[in-house]
């Protein structure tokens, strides 16, 4: 029985003979899409990461009403807005939608809303639920503190989300603060892989010049590297949010506005691509652009347009695309959060269980069980160890047991290091030899205990993938 059955089972035995309305909603969650949360401080661009993500168009950029609300996008049949209201009820909202938005009208007083649940019929939703939050280190203290009571791994709120992407621009004490509350109950104080960094809005370092995003690469490197962020955080990732939504989105009439643009005399072309108040103050349609993509987004367009690099908007729609991060951030998706969602929809169900039951009952002990004797759960808290410095061992054998513990994603080829298109021989080739070396790592006589430990757990990795591959 694999570890979501496990969980799956203790969860029907606890709803029987408890009823608790909170265990039957962590039971019915397991079967559901893992649920990622976007946070970051306000004007971080977590709704324009939330859109380039999806592909579409659906947050609301600007500081209205509903930015003040957590906001849960899924996959739907159809459009649909609900309303959770704080005193538990729920109703359907009207909405419209501008420029692609949907704009909900709440009806009320933002305060007297929960949470807000928008469907829509999307295939990159169909895995996992997105949820948009409200800034941290709002003006407003009550939005911040929304934030803070959904996400923080404490108290009856546990386990809303599975996950999350923190936006950094600059990182401050107040970043890591955030990180270590989200790791805040026992067993995810040992899961650096449900937490995914993105330097937003990667465009503007270096003042939105052309080598903009290399710049930002190197920044991002630096945080990854950063021993108090990489315990939380292991895996930043630079991206331009408005080059992201604005590649999924382009409309033909952008495309030519900025062919116009291009089309100009060299000189001009300077001139107008100066500043964005410059550019923006040259014409409507043009400042409409300006705030789709931002200045490097048009920078980089009139560039390509001018060199021939691109002839027309899907062209400069894949360019954007490429430009932007956004393909790198769902491949560190995939394998991070998507790669292991069994095992963080079974840790946020077994955070349920410890709120629900008591300790030393029988349940209890069984839930403990399930923490102690799952590998998937050993993978976590060994990897843990590894990138807070707490294992000995050379540096190959720490990076070694950083990749075949899955932190890099949990599918063969990464483990091994190996390019996704390795053929299944070589897959099963690279991961006998690697359990050879581990076996014999945990029986030389020399070796640390500790490590003796960790390198037994990092055999049965290997021998799990071999056993994956027949």
């Amino acid at each position: 029985m694999n570890l979501l059955d496990q969980v799956r089972v203790l969860l029907d035995r606890a709803v029987a003979g408890t009823r608790d309305a909170r265990l039957a909603q962590a039971r019915r969650r397991v079967d559901e899409p893992l649920r990622v949360a976007i946070a970051g401080k306000i004007k971080a661009g977590k709704s324009t990461l939330l859109n380039a993500l999806v592909g579409e168009e659906l947050a609301a950029t600007d500081a209205g009403e509903c930015t003040r609300i957590v906001t849960w996008y899924a996959d739907g049949r159809t459009y649909e807005v609900t309303a959770y209201l704080a005193d538990g009820s729920a109703e359907p909202r009207p909405f419209t939608r501008r420029d692609g938005a949907v704009q909900i009208n709440l009806g009320r007083p933002a305060e007297q809303v929960d949470h807000l649940e928008v469907r829509v019929p999307s295939s990159r939703l169909r895995q996992h639920t997105l949820i948009d939050t409200p800034g941290i280190a709002s003006l407003s203290t009550d939005v911040s503190l929304r934030t803070m009571a959904f996400l923080e791994a404490e108290g009856e709120r546990a386990a809303q989300t599975d996950a999350v992407i923190y936006l950094l621009r600059h990182m401050h004490g107040s970043d890591v603060r955030f990180l270590e509350s989200f790791h805040g109950d026992g067993l995810a104080s040992g899961t650096p892989v449900n937490a995914v960094g993105v330097l937003s809005r990667a465009d503007e370092i270096g003042g939105c010049r052309l080598d903009a995003m290399a710049s930002a690469a190197k920044v991002a490197a630096r945080y990854a590297s950063d021993e108090r962020l990489r315990r939380l955080c292991p895996v930043v990732v630079p991206v331009a949010g408005l080059l992201g939504a604005a590649g999924a989105t382009l409309r033909e009439e952008e495309f030519r506005v900025l062919a116009g643009v291009a089309a100009e005399p060299m000189d001009e072309v300077v001139e107008l691509l100066l500043t964005a108040d410059r550019f923006a103050a040259s014409g409507e349609h043009r400042a409409r652009v300006l705030q789709r993509l931002g200045l490097f987004g048009v920078r980089l367009s009139v560039r390509l347009i001018r060199e021939g690099a691109v002839t027309d908007s899907g062209g400069l729609a894949r360019e954007l695309t490429e430009h932007s991060g956004i393909e790198r951030l769902r491949e560190v998706f995939a394998a991070q959060f998507v790669g292991r969602s069994e095992v963080l929809k079974a840790r946020s169900a077994l955070a349920v269980l410890d709120e629900c039951i008591p300790v030393g009952s029988p349940l209890a002990a069984e839930a403990e069980r399930i923490r102690a004797s799952a590998h998937e759960f050993v993978e976590l808290r060994l990897l843990h160890q590894v990138r807070s410095g707490r294992l000995p061992g050379t540096d190959d054998q720490l990076a070694e047991m950083d990749l075949l513990l899955g932190g890099a994603g949990a599918a063969p080829y990464a483990r091994l290091g190996l390019p996704k298109d390795a053929a299944p021989e070589r897959i099963a080739a690279a991961a006998r030899d690697a359990l050879a070396r581990w076996q014999s790592i945990a029986e030389h006589p020399f070796s640390p205990r500790e490590l003796k430990t960790a390198a037994r757990a990092v055999a049965r990795s290997c021998e799990a993938i071999i056993f994956s591959r027949g």
